[in-house]
């Protein structure tokens, strides 16, 4: 394909070893510009603006809603799950395997933790209106998230005009750590309570594509609570039926 351009896995290799393990282990976040490219990245840009104005974009959910608080005041992203196989997303697909081969590299280095699969690819539009998502932990409930990787598609962003900053509140440190969301970055952290974080209001068009990689041990006994809880559910159903 045309947007690919050769990146080899000893530049990987040496991404993840001298950049990205040292950073999680030390500060639990990590981030790394010019990722694919001006071309590449143009192309997933090019992509992902597609799916938004063909409306395949559609309000982001909560896991549970609060009365008289409205889901736009927590969250007021527009968002797509994909898998990197649908028509049209070729160049997404190129870099989520860009990014699992990076993670693969950073796995077995970051603890005993058993890093083998992740979710599907999260695309997302903050729409430019003021949205932006409160704070939050990403796996406050031990769900198997461990890595949440999120890369930026936008050009010329000046986060005094446009807001849009990816605010961290690392535990038990005495500071935050505001990420701009730079086109063609790449943001790594822990995923559970260690990195409550927040996006700031946007005044622009704003685009993330978002991916967590799962500890296997944890996702195992969170698919079995869940089970768990769906036999207990449909048994009381049938019970009071």
């Amino acid at each position: 394909m045309p947007f690919i351009e050769h990146i080899s896995y000893s530049d990987l290799e040496r991404l993840a070893l001298q950049r990205l393990v040292p950073a999680l282990l030390s500060h639990g976040f990590c981030y790394v510009d010019g990722l694919l490219g001006e071309l590449a990245g143009s192309a997933v840009l090019d992509q992902v603006v597609e799916m938004h104005n063909s409306g395949q974009l559609q309000d982001g959910r909560l896991a549970g809603s609060i009365p008289g608080v409205s889901r736009r005041s927590i969250r007021g992203d527009k968002i797509a799950w994909v898998s990197g196989s649908e028509r049209g997303c070729e160049a997404i697909s190129f870099l989520l395997n860009l990014i699992d081969r990076l993670i693969s590299v950073c796995a077995s280095r970051l603890g005993d933790k058993a890093i083998q699969e992740r979710s599907k690819a999260m695309v997302a539009c903050y729409p430019g209106n003021g949205a932006g998502y409160v704070k939050h932990v990403d796996n406050p409930n031990h769900d198997g998230r461990h890595l949440t990787c999120i890369y930026y598609l936008n050009k010329d962003w000046n986060p005094k005009e446009h807001g849009g900053v990816l605010r961290i509140f690392p535990e038990s440190k005495p500071y935050v750590v505001d990420i701009k969301p730079l086109f063609d970055r790449l943001l790594v952290f822990w995923s559970d309570r260690r990195n409550p974080h927040e996006v700031q209001p946007s005044y622009a068009t704003r685009y993330a594509i978002t991916v967590w990689y799962f500890d296997s041990e944890e996702r195992a006994q969170a698919k079995k609570r869940f089970r768990a809880l769906t036999a207990s559910t449909e048994q009381k159903g049938c019970s009071s039926s």
